[in-house]
């Protein structure tokens, strides 16, 4: 049976015709998979399927979504976010035999409206789940989340009483009324890359939907580990985004929305 697979302009290109022309034909085709984006069952001989193509540095993964979730498309990841998708795919944790390894700290994301100046804003507020270390540096050496924003251009918060500049090449992608991506500028001026995916996509309320596409920009507030938390409503989420600012652990930046 035939396969009802897309496999976009730009995928092709990047694979071959000949290689794009089997997966079309069902020769290298799964019937069955994990859909990429909302990681539920899909069948590609039952649904139209996407093709969607994950490139890092030096890798490549062909990986496949329904297409109502994504359409056929090229996603820039970094090496490390790759790899770390190919260990979720195949199930090995990394770990090896002595199962030394330590969990690497991921960016938690929570959606949220902030009322500056008289006016709700959508805002995203990024924790990760442990220290994040500069690349390279020795284990243990502390803390460099904010320092590593801030030369990406955030800047730091004292207060939630004005709105945050925007920050020129990120960009919040939505899709579907679903927040897919955070999106940073690519190296020498290629596409942009995801500097944060979801592995699902994050279902927002209606009320920050409305306010993202009336005002068509998002404001991002990340904080060390430990400073916000996993607050159940949004008065105590910017309380604590209000504590994290006066004790000088929170950055910020404005940027453009892409999708609705």
């Amino acid at each position: 049976m035939p396969r009802m697979l897309e496999v976009g302009d730009d995928v092709r290109a990047e694979i071959g015709d000949e290689e794009a022309d089997r997966l079309l034909a069902g020769e290298n085709a799964p019937g069955s998979y994990d859909c990429t984006s909302c990681r539920t069952p899909g069948d590609s001989e039952q649904e139209r399927t996407s093709t969607v193509l994950f490139i890092g540095d030096e890798t490549a993964v062909l990986a496949f979504a329904h297409a109502t979730c994504l359409p056929s498309q090229i996603v820039q990841v970094s090496e490390e976010q790759l790899q770390g998708a190919v260990r979720s795919i195949t199930g090995d944790d990394g770990t090896g035999p002595a199962g030394g390894a330590p969990d690497q700290a991921v960016l938690g994301v929570t959606s949220g409206l902030v009322l500056i100046d008289g006016e709700l804003h959508p805002a995203l507020v990024v924790e990760p789940t442990g220290a994040i270390a500069r690349p390279g540096a020795a284990p243990g050496g502390g803390d460099d989340f904010l320092p590593l924003l801030i030369e990406q251009g955030f800047m730091p918060v004292t207060s939630l009483d004005t709105v945050p500049d925007v920050l020129h090449g990120w960009s919040v992608l939505l899709a579907m009324g679903r927040l897919h991506a955070v999106l940073q500028p690519g190296a020498n001026g290629s596409s942009p890359v995801a500097w944060w995916q979801a592995h699902h996509p994050l279902q927002v309320t209606d009320a920050w939907r409305a306010a993202a596409n009336k005002l068509q920009t998002v404001l991002l507030f990340a904080a060390p580990v430990g400073s916000i938390g996993r607050q159940p409503r949004e008065d105590l989420l910017r309380g604590a985004l209000d504590n994290a600012a006066a004790h000088g652990r929170l950055v910020a930046a404005a940027m453009p929305l892409a999708g609705t």
